[in-house]
């Protein structure tokens, strides 16, 4: 019975040592303030074609979430600074997914578009408030001095805190609106190529001679093919009518006078001279006194005179 009593202790002392342990970590919210960029010079453009700051929420959970409702602010004192519309189904964001709020001071410009701005001359303070204008869902600080293009926030989406409770906000390597703060099997060499070529002059070199290469080998092979369409067509014209000269000379067979008799009669035929009569037809007058119609002499034919 003392053994079994000392049994049922041990295990709840584990069970409360764990239920403590477990309690004493520090979670990562549902929604995160996941990537803030400050001055935006030449990143993302929002759907007016402006370049202005911006602040991306991360549903961190495995159900969609609606925002609609909830607050923006940069002041603490003012937790309902910019309340997200109601009734837009965008607001919904699908589970471990991300939606893009510009910190314009535009907010006719539509519900992603809040009214106020941040000054990148100084720490900015940002957080997310919940439907009661109360609740604190999270928020983040930026540090002053960022530089052009560049965002703060969580290297791998979400993911808030370590497992000592510490904030894992840091100046990223890369901006990211809308996508994964991480990017999975970067190619190396895309990442050497960054290194190296900071400002792009030898990919755009490469590139320019890439084209212009592949225009002068189609300039040459479109001209080769033409040129020898058209040698080709020649000699086939050539070999024509060196085969009908051959032809020509060397049929024997038919002689001179042959070939005589048939220009002639081509001739006559395209003159259109062949009906023509062999006998003359001549009428002369008799000087007599009686009627020659009775005379039976003159009705005889007789040949012409030469």
């Amino acid at each position: 019975m003392i053994k079994l009593k000392r049994n049922i202790l041990f295990v709840g002392a584990f069970l409360l040592l764990s239920l403590t342990a477990c309690g004493g970590k520090i979670k990562n919210p549902q929604l995160v303030i996941n990537e803030v960029m400050i001055v935006n010079e030449s990143n993302y453009m929002d759907e007016f074609g402006q370049r202005n700051a911006w602040i991306e929420i991360y549903n961190n959970t495995a159900a969609t979430k609606n925002v609609g409702g909830m607050f923006l602010t940069t002041d603490k004192n003012n937790p309902k600074m910019y309340a997200i519309p109601l009734g837009d189904v965008l607001t919904q964001i699908k589970p471990h997914q991300h939606r893009l709020f510009w910190a314009d001071n535009e907010p006719f410009h539509g519900t992603f578009h809040t009214n106020f701005k941040i000054d990148p001359t100084r720490e900015n303070y940002i957080a997310l408030y919940d439907v009661d204008g109360k609740t604190l869902v999270d928020e983040i600080t930026i540090p002053a001095g960022m530089e052009a293009d560049r965002t703060y926030g969580y290297e791998i989406d979400g993911v808030k805190y370590d497992n000592s409770g510490n904030i894992l906000a840091k100046v990223l390597d890369r901006a990211t609106p809308s996508s994964n703060n991480q990017v999975v099997g970067e190619n190396p060499k895309i990442v050497s190529l960054k290194e190296t070529d900071q400002e792009g002059l030898m990919l755009t070199i490469t590139s320019m001679l890439v084209v212009f290469v592949g225009l002068i080998l189609l300039f040459l092979i479109f001209n080769t093919i033409g040129n020898t369409a058209s040698n080709l067509s020649k000699k086939r014209k050539e070999r024509k009518s060196d085969q009908k000269n051959v032809e020509i000379s060397t049929d024997s067979s038919i002689t001179g006078d042959e070939i005589a008799a048939i220009s002639a009669a081509l001739h006559e035929l395209m003159d259109d001279q062949h009906d023509v009569e062999s006998s003359v037809l001549t009428i002369q007058q008799i000087q007599r006194n009686y009627s020659p119609w009775s005379f039976k002499a003159q009705t005889l034919r007789r040949n012409p005179r030469r």
